[in-house]
């Protein structure tokens, strides 16, 4: 790969810091011995490696300007020479890039992202702008003012295998999970059913200030502002309860397993229509079956 082109990949035009936290900010939960889950103000990242060790996997990489803290954290945990085999992405929104662009020049490894998320990492198109007039809390009316340009990774960014196969990690295996953004994916281990599902679903409720603040435990299903399919996002709930996961590391919120992740998957399936579908927004299909 042409280290060269470092000069020429920039984040979206109209990223900035934005001042979000929550309790967890700056914290990491070791959920397995080689997985690690790290909350960057109000979102969590993945690394997943053998502690002490210099190569590892990031899954996703937080907030804007965050990609300090997050070095700091890889060079903790992993060693002060460590660098990934590879970034991966759930997907792109502001809040699982923020900190992407600087990750790559300092550690000049690939990203891999879903081949429907490309778009949005080469600069060549803009997520649909973010739903402020949906129903929700106060940060679904903040919305309005995160960030939404896309990122220009240039032959950094690569597409994940068709095979569902994951670089770097042989145990995983990556699931498309599409209706937050259409190419949202979710990472399962079958040998101890371990699940990274991004924001296909999420424990605490996205759109409410003092659930985030918080950290409010709540399986949810994904944040709604930036969510434009529900049907789809129904469906990938569907897929990823059928997987019946032990453990969960979502986008937002605590990890969550055994019981009260098998019974809240369970209920946000039965129920998702009336406790995850907003009553109104833009992106919201009303009786018509068109969105409004």
């Amino acid at each position: 790969m042409d280290t060269t082109n470092n000069e020429h990949i920039h984040g979206g035009e109209d990223y900035h810091y934005i001042p979000a936290f929550s309790v967890a900010s700056g914290k990491g939960v070791e959920i397995r011995e080689d997985v690690y889950a790290y909350t960057s103000q109000i979102v969590n990242l993945v690394a997943v490696g053998t502690p002490g060790k210099d190569s590892f996997v990031l899954i996703d990489a937080g907030m804007p300007e965050s990609a300090g803290d997050i070095l700091e954290m890889t060079r903790q945990r992993f060693g002060p020479h460590s660098r990934p085999e590879a970034i991966l992405l759930t997907h792109a929104h502001f809040d699982h890039v923020g900190g992407l662009v600087d990750l790559v020049r300092e550690w000049q490894v690939p990203v891999y992202a879903h081949s429907e998320e490309l778009p949005f990492l080469t600069g060549e198109r803009s997520y649909p702008e973010p739903d402020w007039s949906v129903e929700g809390g106060l940060l679904a009316k903040m919305s309005f003012a995160f960030p939404n340009e896309p990122l220009n990774l240039g032959s950094w960014v690569r597409p994940l295998p068709d095979d569902g196969t994951v670089p770097g990690l042989n145990e995983f295996r990556w699931l498309h999970t599409p209706g937050h953004a259409p190419g949202h994916v979710s990472f399962f281990r079958e040998r101890d059913r371990l699940l990274i599902a991004g924001d296909a679903f999420v424990t605490v409720r996205q759109d409410r200030l003092y659930s985030v603040l918080t950290q409010k435990m709540e399986i949810s299903g994904p944040p709604r502002y930036f969510t434009t399919d529900w049907a789809a996002a129904k469906t990938s709930v569907q897929t990823l309860e059928a997987l019946k996961p032990s453990c969960a590391v979502t986008g937002h919120g605590r990890a969550v397993s055994g019981d009260e992740l098998a019974d809240g998957l369970q209920a946000l399936v039965a129920h998702f229509d009336e406790v995850a579908v907003p009553d109104y927004g833009k992106y919201v299909p009303g009786k018509d079956g068109k969105k409004h």
